[in-house]
């Protein structure tokens, strides 16, 4: 492995990730103040409309009272209190020497205030539209301050897509130029990696050739820690002796399994057993307990019948009794009176 060249591109990669990390840094903090410049001008718009809505609230509080309105007389809540009676004593003079009131006209002063309602009119709709201008120019101030901090704003972000454009460009050159170099460095250590590989080969062969492995040697398996221990890799099968003892052992397992078998064979039976007599034991006990009921069932039948025998003859009794206390003078007097 060509650590050198592996070290140089781990550096150049954590140079391309530090000014990864720079300029992803920038971008974050130019949005974060296009963020506050936003909310800035998004808090200003409120208060700008929060303080036109005020100065319509307080203009209509001061100038547009419900006291001033033309039609205010006709759903004054405190217009029976504040009329005057037609007569408030004998010498009146709105009244006439007949005792009529005075028909000299329903409203004496009616051009007049005619003349100051439509004055007072004029000044309030001046009044409305000028606010209205104000309002207008405060919108229109408030959008162009928008409208050019959002000019600046796309402004700045199309210089930071050409400077990041530009970079881009740059590394990827500087990419080429060194992918190209490492192609050649790939290549030129691919090619003593195979001739080496072929001397590597060529070596191996003749070792296997010439050593204990093809030769089938029994010796070669015998470890270094004892003799009742093998080496895995090189091991050629067990002998005579050792496959006889694992013989052996295998029968004494079957033998040992047999007998398990056979215990277990047993244990089973023996349940079976148990559990044969508890369900005849069961079997007896319902029986038992079916026959109780049923005689139970008998002699409640037995006394219900009676007891039904006896409520009868009761009533047989009691409607006798009712037929023999029955009198009879009262029986023909309402047997006359339903006949008319």
């Amino acid at each position: 492995v060509d650590k050198d060249a592996l070290d140089t591109q781990v550096k150049e990669r954590k140079i391309q990730e530090a000014a990864e990390r720079a300029r992803n840094e920038e971008f974050a903090n130019e949005m974060k103040r296009n963020d506050k410049i936003m909310c800035m001008l998004e808090e200003r718009q409120k208060n700008d409309i929060r303080n036109i809505n005020k100065a319509i609230n307080e203009f209509q509080k001061n100038f547009q009272k419900p006291e001033t309105r033309r039609e205010f007389d006709l759903s004054d809540p405190q217009a029976l209190k504040k009329d005057r009676p037609a007569r408030l004593s004998d010498d009146d003079p709105r009244c006439t020497i007949s005792g009529l009131q005075k028909f000299m006209g329903e409203d004496l002063n009616y051009d007049q205030r005619i003349k100051f309602q439509k004055e007072q009119l004029r000044e309030w709709s001046l009044q409305q539209q000028k606010d209205l201008k104000n309002a207008l120019a405060d919108q229109k101030f408030a959008d162009d301050l928008h409208d050019k901090y959002r000019i600046e704003l796309d402004q700045k972000t199309m210089e930071l897509q050409q400077k990041e454009e530009e970079n881009k460009r740059a590394v990827c050159a500087a990419t080429k130029d060194f992918n190209r170099a490492q192609a050649a460095e790939v290549a030129e250590r691919k090619k003593l990696e195979k001739h080496q590989k072929m001397k590597d080969d060529m070596d191996e062969i003749s070792g296997l050739l010439q050593g204990d492995l093809l030769s089938e040697n029994p010796e070669q398996a015998v470890s270094s820690f004892g003799r009742h221990r093998v080496i895995t890799d090189r091991w050629k099968g067990m002998n005579k002796d050792q496959l006889m003892a694992i013989r052996y052992s295998q029968k004494q397992q079957v033998l040992e399994k047999m007998r398990l078998n056979e215990e277990e064979r047993r244990r089973d039976a023996e349940w079976d057993r148990q559990r044969i007599q508890a369900a005849r034991a069961q079997l007896v006990l319902e029986r038992h307990l079916e026959r109780q009921n049923r005689e139970y069932r008998r002699a409640l039948d037995n006394v219900n019948a009676e007891l039904s025998q006896e409520q009868k003859s009761k009533n047989i009794y009691l409607k006798e009794e009712e037929y023999s206390n029955f009198p009879t003078d009262q029986y023909y007097a309402q047997f006359n009176t339903t006949s008319r």
